[in-house]
Formats: C-alpha cells, sequence, structure tokens
C-alpha cells in the first residue's frame, strides 16, 4: 500500500442533486472552489480530492467500513483503499466538462436525488455518455432521503430501476444515503471496495490525461522566487518520476502566416504530488499533479487541459484532421422532447470528445458509415479510441454518438 490514490471515482448527475456534498462528505474537502462556482452554487469545473477508506478487523457488517481511521467501536481501521474523487459538473451547458472527466474515471457514482422524478434530463444524458465512454463501474447514489418519508423513498427506488432496466446499468447496485447528514455511507464504502482495482501497465511508456492546468504563483512573486506550471490529471499506463524529460502533445497554439499553428511543448518534471505528499514516482490510478519548468503564462487558466503527456516520441499521433467510424443514437437524450437525430451533414459542426479533450470538428467529407473532420483543436490519440460525438441543437450540445477514430 503506498499514500498514492490507485483508484478514481467520479461523481455525475444532474445539477443540484449532491455530488460536490458527497465529496465534502468523504474528503472533508469542497471541491468547488472557482470563484463562479461559488457565487452560482454550481460546479463548473471538474473538482478534485481524495479519500482514504477504511476497514475495522473488529466490527462487522457494514459498519467496519469508514473514512475515519478510527471505527465508532474505538479502535483503529486499515487503509483498505486510497481513492481520487473527481466531481464533474451536472449542468447541461457543461456537458463537454462533465465528457472530459468520464475518460479519467474507474468508477462513476451516479447521484440521483430522492426529491425529484427519475430520470431527470442530466441524469439520463449522463447515464448514456458513461455508456458511450465505455464505463462498467457505476454505482448509483439515491441522496437526500433525509428529506422524504420512507414511503417516497421506496417509490423513488422503483423509480431509478425502471430506468436502470432499460440502460447497461441494470444491475448497478442503488444505495440510499443521505450525504449531508452522513447517512448509510458505510454502506456506499463497502460497494466501492467490491469493485476490483483497475489493471495497468506499468511497464508501457507513460501516458498521462491532463484535466486541469494552472499557475501556483501568488500576484507579486519576484521572478527569482516563480515556480513553474502544475499540470493535473491521471496516468493511463506507466510510471512518470521526477526528473523527466517530458513532451506535452498536441502542445500550444501561435499564429505563424496567419494561420494558426500547434506545436509541442516540452519540459522537465521537478516535483511530483499526488495523495497530498510530495512523490518520486506517480503510477496509475487517482489524480495527482505535476510540477514543471513551464512558463506559468502557458498553463494558466486550464491552457494545456486536454493535452497528453509523455516521454518525447512515445506518446500517440497527433491528428488534424480525423475521419471517425460513427455509430448514432436514434433520439437525443436529455432534451424533454427526444428529437429523432439526423445524419450528419456537410458543413456542420460537431464537439468531439477523447481522453481529457474537447474540441470541436467541421465535417469535411461523408462516407458510409464514416465521417471526415477537420479538427479546430488537434487530438492526441491512438487509432481505435473512442470519441463521443455532440450537436448543437437548440443552443445546447447534444450527445448524439460515438465514433472510432480510423
Amino acid at each position: 500500500m503506498t499514500d498514492q490514490p490507485e483508484f478514481t471515482i467520479g461523481l455525475v448527475g444532474h445539477v443540484d442533486h449532491g455530488k460536490t456534498t458527497l465529496v465534502q462528505s468523504l474528503s472533508g474537502r469542497w471541491a468547488d472552489t472557482h470563484s463562479e462556482e461559488v457565487k452560482r452554487g454550481i460546479t463548473i469545473r471538474l473538482g478534485y480530492a481524495d479519500v482514504s477508506f477504511y476497514e475495522c478487523g473488529a466490527c462487522k457488517g457494514v459498519e467496519r467500513f469508514s473514512i475515519s481511521e478510527k471505527c465508532a467501536c474505538g479502535k483503529k481501521g486499515k487503509v483498505s483503499r486510497i481513492a481520487s474523487l473527481v466531481d464533474a459538473p451536472g449542468h447541461e451547458s457543461l456537458m463537454a466538462t462533465m465528457l472530459s472527466g468520464a475518460n479519467i474515471m474507474d468508477c462513476a457514482l451516479l447521484l440521483v436525488s430522492a426529491t425529484e422524478s427519475c430520470p431527470q434530463p442530466q441524469t439520463q444524458e449522463h447515464v448514456k455518455a458513461l455508456e458511450i465512454m465505455g464505463q462498467k463501474n457505476v454505482i448509483v447514489v439515491q441522496n437526500k432521503i433525509d428529506l422524504v418519508d420512507e414511503k417516497k423513498a421506496t417509490q423513488h427506488h422503483k423509480e431509478i430501476q425502471e430506468f436502470l432496466s432499460k440502460t447497461e446499468y441494470k444491475k448497478a447496485p442503488i444505495i440510499p444515503i443521505s450525504a449531508l447528514h452522513n447517512i448509510n455511507v458505510d454502506a456506499l464504502i463497502e460497494a466501492i471496495l467490491a469493485i476490483p482495482l483497475p489493471k495497468h501497465d506499468k511497464s508501457k511508456p507513460p501516458l498521462m490525461f491532463v484535466a486541469r492546468s494552472f499557475d501556483i504563483n501568488k500576484p507579486g512573486t519576484k521572478p527569482d522566487k516563480m515556480q513553474g506550471g502544475v499540470l493535473g490529471g491521471v496516468l493511463r499506463q506507466g510510471s512518470l518520476k521526477d526528473g523527466d524529460e517530458i513532451e506535452i502533445l498536441p502542445g500550444y497554439n501561435v499564429e505563424e502566416k496567419n494561420m494558426q499553428v500547434w506545436k509541442p511543448l516540452t519540459s522537465k518534471v521537478t516535483a511530483l504530488m499526488a495523495g497530498g505528499e510530495t512523490a518520486k514516482t506517480a503510477v496509475p490510478g487517482g489524480s495527482f499533479a505535476c510540477l514543471t519548468m513551464l512558463d506559468p503564462s502557458v498553463v494558466k487558466s486550464d491552457k494545456l487541459a486536454g493535452t497528453v503527456v509523455g516521454l518525447k516520441g512515445k506518446l500517440p499521433p497527433v491528428w488534424n484532421d480525423a475521419t471517425l467510424e460513427t455509430h448514432l443514437l436514434e433520439r437525443t437524450v436529455g432534451a424533454k422532447d427526444g428529437l429523432v437525430i439526423d445524419p450528419i451533414k456537410i458543413g456542420e459542426l460537431l464537439m468531439l470528445n477523447v481522453n481529457s479533450t474537447a474540441t470541436v470538428g467541421h465535417v469535411k467529407e461523408l462516407g458510409k458509415g464514416k465521417v471526415k473532420v477537420a479538427l479546430r483543436r488537434p487530438v492526441c490519440a491512438d487509432k481505435g479510441s473512442r470519441m463521443a460525438i455532440s450537436r448543437n441543437l437548440g443552443q445546447r450540445w447534444r450527445l448524439i454518438g460515438y465514433g472510432i477514430l480510423a
């Protein structure tokens, strides 16, 4: 057991169903720290926190699981698993951010509020997104049971079961909890620990998906005291070491001869932070921060979110144009009218999500079951990667299917 998180848990669901409150209940950290998030009371960016799950050897049943080292019986528990929590936005206008987070989750907690009928629009859309992104491990969290009586909670539980019966998650466990009052959280922990740890190949070259990038220097810091930019994300394979020379693709964009050109970035790892501690090596599992020698202006405000980090010459190819083998849904999800999805047309704009990247593609060519798109922002991805496809309908990006990078 190391102090590094070995598992990434994503929290998804309709807006205001308690995702950020559950993050605080599990980790003691409020994930909404951006000024607009605090002001508007919704999650805008992906939020992160780490949590240790403990198991008491002296107790039996779900009571043996907790987030505290000291059990209710007074004895010390042992750490069963350290996990990273990723709080994804639920608001329909922030679907791109949620899709970018879906690719870095080993498990998803789908929060459904007992105070509202199920399914709500973004509950439907997020479930479809999880199916499209190939997420197999889903736990449904029936939250806010403290606000309804037993009869309503039971009826709502049946609504959830009925909704899930039409999805790939018909066998997913449904755990009733109150995140605000820590009710039944031990049963949720038991369900999380029942999911086996993913197998990552540490012998392969490192492949890091960047979900956040930021400047940690305070205003007024003198030049000789400034620290380089920070990249936050997860490793999907390999390991990253302090002192490694890294390449960041597709890099940054500059204007040359009246054209936008993307150029690779290279830097050096100056420190690694995982589980709240400095680490010599980062391994696949939870989220971590990579401190670099990059100019802070290059990374601020998530400028490098969606990039891929690894050793020079060992990263997947960069695509400016992408040919996709398309698989479209019959109807839109998350919209009340459930519009029939028309075929993709030449000239239209599509939002595409792959790895932790969101980009826009302009459709150039159509073929039988395939489309070729010119990407406004190039992506670094392997052939065979799955891309979520969204179309602008009613001034909102709506999920319409997925494509396989050919």
